[in-house]
């Protein structure tokens, strides 16, 4: 019996001891987050499309007429032409070769046929001018100048046939193989060139951005093989016109590829610019939170979570402009904040700057 009463009297003791012990309250709490410091940027407004990139010049050449095949040699390289090589406008690529076709344009005989018509025409001019010839006479010597001259230039262009020439500056991209000094036959394929500096795409872009998408906007060009590289683009062309199948509107974009960072024939993503804001306040969407109308981030002051009423302007992807609600400098909570509450007790685990 003495030993059940000093076990009661031991418990009460205890109770009375942990009773005495001061209480955690929940505001107390300290909820770890991670903050960043607010800093000013831009940020843009952007309609997104994808598309294929392709070359603005674009030319498949064939052989004018039949002859001998004979793939020149590069300058630069001493060897002959061969795909992916650079080209200048009105460089000889490749030649054929037909003396039988060469002997009947008979470019000699014409070269001197206009010299004597030049030669006679000279002295024509002379007997005029002493009275020694009529008008008549002199203005016929100036008609088989002309006809002479007008033969020979139609020899040099059909001279001219027998060689596949660049009509611009470009790459090689296909070369079809042919046997040395073997006939090739008019029409054959010869070689196709590209310039690729310059690239366009036609995209198709939602009714609804209709009223947004204007002439000029910048496009950002980006692919997947070049993720830290994003190429300048422009709306060059759009149509009014809304398809009643697709419910889109076209529209055409230029591209400086310069660098030659995208080949003819990617599948680019393009992002048109509609709107831009410089020197704004721009956070994450993510740590946006909602609730009914209202739009509210936390930020910390002297280890409190303050929750600050904001509102938003442009939008990227990731980003926000905050209008209203925030202020440069401002240590926004960007993780941990979920299961915040305002005036809550906060540890700073990191800065993120």
């Amino acid at each position: 019996m003495k030993y059940r009463n000093f076990l009661i009297i031991a418990m009460v003791g205890l109770l009375a001891a942990c009773n005495n012990q001061p209480q955690t309250t929940p505001s107390d709490i300290e909820t770890p987050v991670s903050i960043k410091e607010i800093q000013k940027g831009s940020i843009s407004k952007l309609i997104n499309s994808s598309g294929t990139a392709l070359a603005t010049y674009n030319v498949d050449l064939n052989s004018e007429m039949s002859g001998l095949y004979n793939l020149l040699n590069n300058p630069k390289t001493g060897k002959p032409f061969k795909l992916g090589e650079a080209v200048k406008k009105n460089q000889t690529i490749i030649r054929l070769e037909d003396k039988a076709y060469e002997n009947g344009i008979a470019i000699d005989s014409k070269k001197l046929s206009l010299e004597i018509a030049e030669q006679e025409q000279n002295k024509q001019k002379d007997l005029y001018e002493k009275g020694g010839v009529t008008l008549t006479e002199m203005r016929n010597t100036e008609v088989r100048v002309t006809n002479s001259r007008y033969d020979l230039e139609n020899a040099k262009i059909n001279l001219e046939k027998m060689n596949v020439m660049a009509p611009f500056d470009g790459i090689i991209v296909s070369l079809p193989h042919y046997t040395a000094n073997t006939r090739v036959t008019q029409n054959s394929p010869m070689v196709g060139i590209m310039d690729y500096s310059r690239m366009y795409m036609d995209i198709n872009l939602p009714e609804s951005t209709i009223e947004y998408v204007k002439a000029n906007q910048p496009v950002h060009i980006t692919h997947y093989t070049l993720p830290d590289d994003t190429l300048k683009g422009v709306i060059s062309e759009l149509s009014p016109a809304i398809s009643t199948e697709t419910r889109t509107f076209k529209t055409k974009i230029l591209i400086d590829n310069t660098a030659l960072k995208i080949r003819p024939g990617m599948f680019v993503k393009a992002d048109v610019v509609v709107d831009r804001a410089e020197s704004a306040i721009i956070i994450p969407k993510n740590v946006i939170l909602s609730n009914r109308n209202r739009k509210y981030v936390y930020i910390v002051e002297r280890g409190t979570a303050i929750a600050r009423n904001i509102k938003t302007g442009i939008e990227d992807e990731d980003n926000a402009e905050v209008i209203e609600g925030l202020n440069e400098n401002d240590n926004l909570i960007i993780r941990g904040f979920e299961t915040l509450r305002d005036n809550s007790r906060v540890k700073v685990l990191n800065l993120n700057n």
